[in-house]
């Protein structure tokens, strides 16, 4: 049987480069080599497209440029391709599938993806973009009556007329301490958590900086947690997952934390996450994978947190508790995206 070439996206400029050059390492690493013929594609912190010809490890210690040549991913859907640019002249490539292993501008490469007819793993674009931004994935989460933390949010043209009115209200709603983000921005940039009324100005400027709407956000004293989602046929949720980390934002907790697998807590609580994740997943219209976090404060009460639809290598963590081997999950995905289940 003749094998699929799968374009695997990784790095970008963002934040999470790091992150994603490693997540997108362990994915070619589980992709069978006698199914698929692997074409890691990865964008630099320039924003330069190239094909790597490296390793997998050249790619999960983010030394992969080196070994790579200019290339781009054509829009032209009559042609579905990669094009392999050496010397001023270009080789083109047939594509048949795409992985998008970023964490930036959600919903533009698959935009870009969907332009090209080529078929992707993941969420579509509009479940893409709306997880991205923090303010519409918590007002969708308040219209479907979801608890989650208190916030307030504002753009840039109201901090620069009201900005001591906005932080009144931040004080008298959210109280110390509280964190300040962009909208749009993946992990911790831009963000600051604000013990006192100086570091929550510091902290809206500076949020300011890198998106022109702004989220503040009390601060939840309790437990973090996490469940991936898989959807084929039907909806699939895994086991509940807590976060160990001793970083003070969840955002943070990414970078040094461990993940046990199932939570130890009541199985009450479960329930509520698994409610809330199928809520919360149906409501963004979402297809295929995704992962949703929460926080569970001290009484017990579960407060949904992010909805993530390219998540990070713990999403596989959980699948593997439920037997399933990351092969195994790379095959399901990369179908699911031939059939179109992804976004239809």
């Amino acid at each position: 049987m003749k094998k699929l070439t799968v374009v695997v996206l990784f790095g970008g400029q963002s934040s999470e480069y790091e992150v994603s050059c490693v997540w997108a390492a362990d994915m070619i690493a589980a992709l069978d080599e006698e199914k698929y013929d692997v074409l890691p594609v990865g964008i630099t912190k320039n924003g330069n497209w190239r094909i790597c010809h490296g390793s997998v490890d050249a790619i999960r210690e983010g030394r992969w440029e080196k070994y790579s040549v200019d290339a781009i991913l054509s829009p032209d859907a009559s042609r579905k391709s990669l094009l392999k640019l050496v010397g001023g002249k270009y080789k083109e490539i047939p594509v048949d599938v795409a992985i998008p292993v970023l964490y930036e501008a959600g919903g533009a490469v698959q935009g870009l993806l969907e332009m090209a007819k080529i078929p992707y793993v993941g969420c579509g674009v509009l479940p893409s973009a709306l997880s991205m931004n923090r303010i519409c994935i918590r007002r969708i989460a308040k219209a479907e009556k979801i608890p989650m933390a208190k916030f307030l949010w504002c753009d840039r043209e109201a901090l620069a007329e009201k900005k001591e009115k906005i932080m009144r209200q931040a004080e008298k709603k959210l109280g110390y301490p509280c964190f300040v983000k962009p909208a749009n921005a993946s992990a911790s940039m831009g963000a600051s958590k604000a013990k006192n009324r100086e570091e929550l100005e510091k902290a809206l400027c500076y949020a300011a900086k890198y998106d022109r709407k702004v989220i503040m956000e009390e601060a939840i004293d309790g437990g973090r947690f996490a469940c991936a989602m898989l959807k084929k046929g039907k909806l699939h949720i895994s086991s509940i997952g807590e976060i160990v980390t001793r970083a003070e934002s969840y955002d943070d907790a990414k970078k040094d934390a461990h993940i046990i697998i199932p939570a130890k807590v009541p199985e009450e609580a479960l329930a509520q996450m698994r409610k809330i994740s199928e809520k919360m997943y149906h409501a963004v219209d979402g297809k295929g994978i995704a992962r949703v976090d929460f926080f569970m404060e001290k009484s017990g009460r579960v407060l949904f947190h992010e909805l993530h639809t390219m998540p990070d290598a713990m999403y596989p963590m959980a699948w593997e508790e439920e037997g399933m081997s990351k092969t195994e999950w790379m095959d399901i995905l990369i179908s699911l995206a031939l059939e179109g289940d992804i976004h239809g």
